[in-house]
């Protein structure tokens, strides 16, 4: 269970979350929708933080953040007077999404409630290693994990390639 302090903070930023996650698909404005994002990704960056999973909050902010939100917006900045044409945002999916999302939370809730009675999560023995977590996951890269570390390697420059081929043979 969380304590103190560490549960304020998380209470204080899955509510960041929720809200930031609720501007991205409700504002109309399609810029201000990505900044809500780019807040919500900075958000579940903290709570890894919170989780003492330092690596996945660096790489959430550098990947999505960095990457991925910031492209977005460059492209909805250069996308030639996209505030000068009338958009009708609709969406005749509502209702079905209004009722999926109401059994996933339903289903939630059960599961929740189901696991409670059942004496809550099982906890594992503790997995405390001399220094951070960081420092762990690049031990286990580097020694037990290298072969599939170096065929993915392999694997994304071989789609580069392929991608730049593409891209050339399109000119």
């Amino acid at each position: 269970m969380l304590e103190g302090s560490t549960a304020i903070a998380f209470y204080i930023i899955a509510f960041v979350v929720i809200l930031s996650a609720i501007a991205v698909v409700t504002l109309k404005n399609i810029f201000h929708a990505a900044l809500f994002l780019v807040l919500t990704l900075f958000a579940v960056a903290a709570l890894y933080i919170l989780l003492s999973a330092e690596f996945l909050a660096a790489v959430q902010v550098l990947i999505y953040v960095g990457a991925i939100s910031i492209l977005m917006i460059f492209a909805v900045m250069l996308t030639a007077q996209l505030t000068n044409y009338n958009i009708k945002q609709t969406n005749e999916q509502s209702l079905p999404a209004l009722l999926i999302s109401i059994c996933f939370v339903a289903v939630t809730i059960f599961a929740i409630a189901t696991n409670h009675k059942l004496g809550g999560f099982p906890l594992a023995e503790s997995t405390e290693v001399a220094g951070s977590n960081t420092a762990h996951l690049g031990q286990l890269l580097m020694r037990d994990f290298i072969l599939p570390f170096e065929v993915v390697s392999v694997l994304l420059l071989a789609a580069l390639i392929g991608a730049i081929v593409i891209a050339k043979r399109d000119k």
